[in-house]
């Protein structure tokens, strides 16, 4: 075939190879991962974006290589440097370059559309997300496929609709990606609260807040360390709307987030878990409150140069895809679904004992858990051991499982470093803001009343529970004896630290 003498340079012709042997291999991979369903994260990252990247680089090759080439071609004739390219159909050169041109650039035009498209979705997908960066993400896609938003991809939240939004976090990706490759990403991997958008844009469009009304009840299972892993239920009245629908926003727990009230403070680090000011805004009164933490004063100073956050979902809300349990409460769960039995003897206070250490890697926590528990029952319950190995080992796995689950020695991630809001058992959560020692100018304080959010309505060992009505409310009794110090103190003050 008759093409042009600009084509005929070494450039132009390694590009042309560098194009088709790429687009050769899309092609292949593309019918492989579709008629035999071999699709995977890697394969998708080669079809979609770095075989494309060579092919890319391949046809810029072949122009560059003819315009140097006819330069130089021009510099070879005197007249030639004064002449512009000219295109004559009727030689039979530039017809089939012509043709060439004009049949490749269609292709290309329709493979970039289709190759785009599918590349788009494909760094839009939770795949991407968590799995392509494993050890990096590996906590944060496998909490999310345990949460209840195991459904809404990772861009609903992190991301959401608009270009504005999806260039923002292509460039900070670029970041990440610099950051996986040089090994300079931090560990644990900080949450990004200052990259998030705001709760009314993403959480709002499926949980708007005139939804929020109904009150709950919930019963909570707890395990005692003791010889037969006692069970302690606690019944709760969860009072996140009104008593009466009809009041909408007036009363309980989602009345923060009332269009008709404004809540803003300030916290003393950018994890907004220590509160030093609070501002109640009524919109339709216009009625402003100020309240100070008499505990941590701040300045008229440091209040002026400080940005205040309007209180919205995710301040409460704060890990609604990727919760961390601590020992206590994932294993808890296991011995409620019958994942662990409760017939061991022993089993949470030998577990709890084991978990609460530090471990270096994934393979040597799994390996001591086995190895410990093991040991004990060799040990101290011998007898009861050789009858009942199978169960023993059978409990070690979901343990082994359930730790996975939750802790992540490579990226140092641990229940405490991403403390949850929601509550107040192992995290100052609520009582942030509800100590006692936010005071107004006029008296009014933020009470810690529990009751604002919740009533006991049964509590107490199964089979001797004390019951009330759900409009009472009874007085909490601490599963262990320990006085009056659960009324002294938070309840995060003993739980944070007691495995």
């Amino acid at each position: 075939m008759k093409l042009p003498p600009s084509s005929k340079n070494w450039l132009t012709i390694i590009g042309s190879i560098i194009a088709i042997i790429n687009l050769l291999i899309i092609i292949i991979l593309f019918a492989v991962s579709t008629i035999f369903q071999k699709g995977n994260t890697y394969l998708g990252l080669f079809i979609y974006i770095i075989l494309p990247g060579f092919m890319l680089l391949g046809l810029i090759m072949i122009p560059i290589g003819m315009i140097v080439r006819r330069r130089r071609m021009k510099k070879e004739t005197e007249a030639g440097k004064y002449r512009l390219p000219l295109i004559d159909l009727n030689d039979i050169r530039h017809r089939n370059a012509f043709v060439i041109f004009t049949v490749s650039t269609i292709v290309v035009l329709f493979l970039s559309t289709f190759g785009s498209f599918q590349a788009y979705h494909f760094t839009e997908s939770v795949e991407f997300c968590g799995k392509l960066c494993h050890k990096v993400m590996e906590p944060e896609h496998t909490a999310y496929q345990k949460s209840p938003h195991a459904n809404v991809t990772c861009v609903e939240c992190h991301v959401g609709s608009g270009a504005n939004w999806y260039v923002k976090s292509k460039l900070s990706g670029l970041h990440q990606v610099y950051a996986v490759l040089t090994k300079t990403y931090p560990e644990p991997i900080p949450t990004p609260l200052h990259d998030l958008r705001p709760a009314r844009e993403t959480c709002e469009k499926c949980h708007w807040p005139q939804k929020f009304y109904a009150r709950t009840l919930q019963t909570n299972k707890y395990f005692l360390t003791d010889s037969i892993n006692s069970e302690w239920d606690v019944m709760l009245q969860m009072k996140t709307g009104p008593e009466y629908s009809g009041f909408g926003f007036q009363e309980g727990i989602h009345w923060h987030i009332n269009p008709a009230v404004k809540i803003e403070y300030i916290s003393d680090n950018d994890k907004r878990e220590k509160i030093t000011y609070v501002k109640y805004t009524n919109k339709t009164s216009g009625e402003i409150t100020i309240y100070r933490n008499n505990e941590n004063p701040v300045s008229d100073s440091l209040i002026a140069a400080s940005s205040t956050r309007i209180m919205d979902c995710i301040d409460c809300h704060n890990r609604p895809s990727h919760n961390y349990n601590s020992s206590p409460v994932y294993f808890n769960k296991i011995l409620l679904n019958g994942s662990v039995s409760k017939d061991i003897p022993f089993i949470k206070k030998v577990a709890m004992g084991i978990l609460k250490q530090a471990f270096s890697n994934k393979d040597s926590a799994l390996m001591i858990i086995r190895d410990s528990i093991t040991k004990f029952y060799k040990s101290d319950y011998k007898e009861y051991y050789l009858k009942n190995s199978i169960l023993i080992d059978k409990s070690i796995t979901s343990i082994q499982k359930a730790f996975s689950e939750n802790t992540f020695p490579g990226m140092k991630v641990t229940y405490d470093v991403y403390p949850e809001h929601i509550g107040h058992l192992e995290s100052e959560g609520c009582f942030r803001c509800h100590n006692n020692n936010f005071k107004s100018e006029s008296g009014r304080n933020i009470t810690r009343d529990c009751n604002l959010c919740h009533s006991i309505v049964g509590q107490g060992k199964p089979g001797a529970m004390q019951i009330t009505n759900v409009r009472g409310n009874l007085e909490f009794i601490h599963p262990v004896d320990i006085g009056t110090a659960w009324k002294e103190a938070n309840c995060c003050d003993c739980h944070k630290f007691l495995y």
